[in-house]
């Protein structure tokens, strides 16, 4: 009778350190690509709770709002049109 030890479990060993591997880097770019935002009350006493968001860069083109890029956190695909002006803010 052949024992199935150390060596049948190698192959499984090995997927799970190349998965591993192969994940890392892309936890770390996703972690890179967003910031976290801190809650607040706004002035009419209305509370909104912490977030995430895309760092800021000057570009509209990778923010998770605009269209054709989907928000990781919610799953909600973006809605704003990339080549339309930016709103004014508001003080």
């Amino acid at each position: 009778m052949r024992s199935h030890g150390p060596r049948s479990t190698r192959p499984l060993l090995l997927a799970a350190a190349l998965a591993l591997a192969c994940a890392a880097p892309l936890a770390e770019a996703s972690a890179q690509a967003s910031t976290q935002r801190r809650g607040y009350v706004t002035r009419n006493g209305v509370y909104v709770p912490p977030s995430q968001q895309t760092k800021p860069d000057g570009t509209k083109a990778n923010n998770w709002s605009t269209r054709g890029n989907v928000n990781p956190y919610t799953g909600r695909p973006g809605t704003v049109d990339p080549s339309r002006p930016a709103a004014p803010r508001r003080r």
